[in-house]
């Protein structure tokens, strides 16, 4: 059912119209002081907004927020990086509001179930003898000469739509991203109604592949069912495949995973339907890459996070969680994409459901001029904060943008590393404590020992991530 979400619906405009009204700050009790202030953080004072900040950051914004609609075609999304190059596709004021159609990478695993029918995913996902509807995919050349198995030779692989352009925003600032709502699309394909469709990738760059039993090499495709109605809270496979070598419309032959949107022949695959029989995967979506465009260079990879958010794939970046992030260009240029059902803590195979979902925003910009003596001064890097918890991400290399120099994309997929990345996560959670809570060094050590949980965000995407979470309740005795 479209809940002012999908823009081929005959009624889109009347559910648009509907869906703004229920988010309308003067009628929704829940959000309530929240839209203007993270007040719905606001048990005990602990949010990294402060009352203060959130004022003055209000005062700055228009008095009432616009909302914005983006869907997700061929002509507002990029395939495979980041860019501070990219004209946005929308503009917003702080305070406003948008709602992001996000499609997976992934969706040409099973055409029929998660692009056919779909006009948007089949803008994208076209891909002919003579043309491609997105051709760059990648952060790499896009010179027939020089390239291998595509346009933007799969350096990058995520779907992202944006970028969406915050007026004011100037490098410096930090911007709050509040994720209000997530949930799947629809299967556009009348065979599948009320359903929604993912896969998940036991792929060459997966944590396994090099350990696997009796030294086989193979890359395995599971897809998943998940239900798009809400009335299931999990996601259940539906059948596996080996991946064998597929040949793309231009003739291009791929033996393994190599380049994102090549559309598998099933004509070519052996479909396992006996698979994880009465297994149910609580389904928590949530999105891999949701990040601002990194100042260093032109076209960013997408496959390793950064300081400026991206691929973080922490499942917890999902509905009710607000995120901050530094901004680097004019605008901050937010993105967003590689969406996921579900996921677990390290991501192992390689990806998690990545299922295509749809986001409802509210991005509000905090001006560096403002930001002294706050929780917020000096942030330099992602932050994840929920209503009971703060989350900092740790990465082997944390700006290896800027640490590594001109060869830094291709590097970074040889610096990977959980005892570095968990050095960044300990540092900056470190640092966290005792300039947010006052606490000296000695007992912040102790207290980091004692009452926070570091784990394993991710060993997949080139610069690992250790992510460390702060329960807001061990506050709780403080005046």
């Amino acid at each position: 059912m479209c809940m002012g979400d999908d823009v081929n619906c005959p009624d889109f405009e009347a559910h648009f119209r509907q869906f703004k009204e229920e988010i309308n700050p003067g009628r929704r009790g829940f959000l309530g002081a929240g839209l203007i202030g993270a007040g719905s953080f606001a048990a005990g004072g602990l949010s990294l907004v402060t009352p203060a900040l959130a004022q003055t950051s209000a005062a700055k914004a228009p008095a009432a927020p616009s909302y914005h609609y983006l869907p997700a075609n061929s002509d507002t999304v990029h395939w495979g990086y980041f860019s501070k190059t990219l004209a946005p596709k929308v503009e917003v004021d702080s305070g406003d509001y948008v709602t992001i159609e996000t499609l997976t990478h992934h969706a040409a695993d099973d055409l029929e179930r998660m692009v056919q029918g779909d006009e948007g995913a089949e803008s994208v996902y076209k891909w002919t003898a003579t043309e491609k509807g997105v051709d760059r995919r990648g952060a790499g050349s896009t010179d027939p000469a020089v390239y291998k198995v595509g346009s933007g030779d799969g350096q990058g692989v995520h779907i992202l739509t944006g970028p969406v352009y915050v007026r004011g925003a100037e490098p410096g600032d930090v911007l709050e991203v509040r994720i209000l709502d997530c949930k799947p699309r629809p299967c556009a394909n009348p065979e599948f109604t009320g359903k929604s469709f993912g896969s998940n990738a036991a792929a060459w760059w997966g944590y396994h592949y090099n350990d696997m039993l009796n030294g086989a090499k193979r890359e395995v495709i599971t897809i998943y069912e998940v239900d798009a109605s809400g009335d299931r809270n999990w996601a259940e496979a539906v059948y596996n495949f080996k991946w064998v070598p597929q040949t793309d419309p231009f003739g291009v032959t791929h033996p393994t995973i190599d380049y994102p949107g090549v559309p598998v022949d099933h004509g070519l695959t052996s479909r396992n339907y006996d698979v994880l029989k009465g297994v149910r995967i609580p389904i928590r979506p949530h999105f891999g890459t949701l990040g601002v465009a990194p100042a260093e260079a032109d076209f960013v990879d997408s496959v390793p996070p950064s300081y400026t958010g991206g691929n973080v794939d922490n499942w917890r970046i999902g509905k009710g969680a607000v995120m901050y992030y530094p901004v680097s260009v004019e605008g901050a240029l937010l993105s967003v994409g590689d969406p996921h059902a579900s996921q677990g803590d390290s991501e192992l195979c390689g990806t998690a459901i990545e299922c295509s979902l749809t986001g409802t925003f509210q991005l509000i910009l905090h001006k560096k001029a403002d930001l002294a003596g706050t929780p917020l001064e000096e942030m330099d890097h992602p932050m994840l904060e929920t209503q009971s918890e703060w989350v900092v991400h740790g990465f082997s290399v944390p700006n290896y943008l800027g640490t590594l120099g001109a060869t830094a994309q291709s590097d970074i997929y040889g610096k990977s590393s959980i005892d570095d990345a968990m050095r960044d996560a300990f540092r900056k959670m470190r640092k966290f404590l005792m300039t947010t809570k006052g606490l000296t060094e000695d007992e912040t050590h102790s207290l980091m020992s004692v009452g926070v949980d570091f784990g394993i965000t991710q060993v997949v995407d080139g610069n690992w991530g250790v992510h460390a979470i702060v329960k807001k309740e061990l506050f709780s005795g403080r005046a």
